[in-house]
């Protein structure tokens, strides 16, 4: 994975607790790492073993964890630069989860090395969506469920989502059903903060 992806864990551990989140989260790890550069490309475990240092430092499950970064994820990238990107691939939650795979071509261009998941997305009515989740990677659904919530945040709308299939109990890809709810409105702020 790309260091974007663990910088932005980093990001989380340091606005969960700060410094010495993150920094007991790196001894736990293992990892002899001093920073990471968001364009260079690094080995998959060592993202695998940031998330388990995390799970173990902050007392929550694995799947927590992803859970909370992919929410996180959003918001992150584009504080890091990426907004105005994602900003041109959709005005609304259902366009911008149409052009997921397009928005994954075109940061590629960028990061030549990633491999980006696959996202078909089917609509059940207004605001209703099926979304298929495929990866190279194994055990990052979890992570998908909290991405399509930020997903919702980003366009000030609640999303509820409920995961159809997982890849980790021998489906053949994850599934995810994604409901819009109404726009989030000054009276009633969406909850974004990260649930680890």
């Amino acid at each position: 994975m790309y260091g974007l992806v663990n910088k932005a864990i980093e990001d989380l551990a340091l606005s969960i607790g700060g410094e010495p989140v993150w920094q007991a989260i790196i001894a736990r790890s293992g990892l002899d790492v001093v920073s990471f550069v968001s364009l260079d490309s690094y080995d998959d475990e060592i993202t695998y073993r940031l998330v388990e240092a995390a799970s173990a430092e902050l007392g929550l499950t694995p799947e927590q964890v992803l859970e909370g970064f992919g929410e996180h994820w959003v918001r992150y990238t584009g504080r890091a630069g990426y907004g105005p990107l994602m900003g041109s691939f959709g005005s609304d939650v259902g366009s911008f989860l149409h052009n997921l795979d397009s928005l994954h071509a075109r940061v590629t261009l960028l990061m030549p090395q990633m491999r980006p998941p696959s996202f078909t997305v089917e609509e059940l009515g207004p605001d209703r969506f099926v979304v298929h989740y495929r990866s190279v990677r194994q055990g990052l659904g979890p992570m998908v469920t909290g991405l399509l919530r930020g997903i919702g945040a980003l366009f000030d709308r609640e999303v509820t989502v409920t995961r159809l299939a997982r890849a980790e109990d021998g489906a053949d890809h994850d599934v995810f059903e994604l409901s819009v709810g109404a726009a989030v409105t000054a009276d009633a702020p969406a909850d974004t903060s990260v649930s680890v």
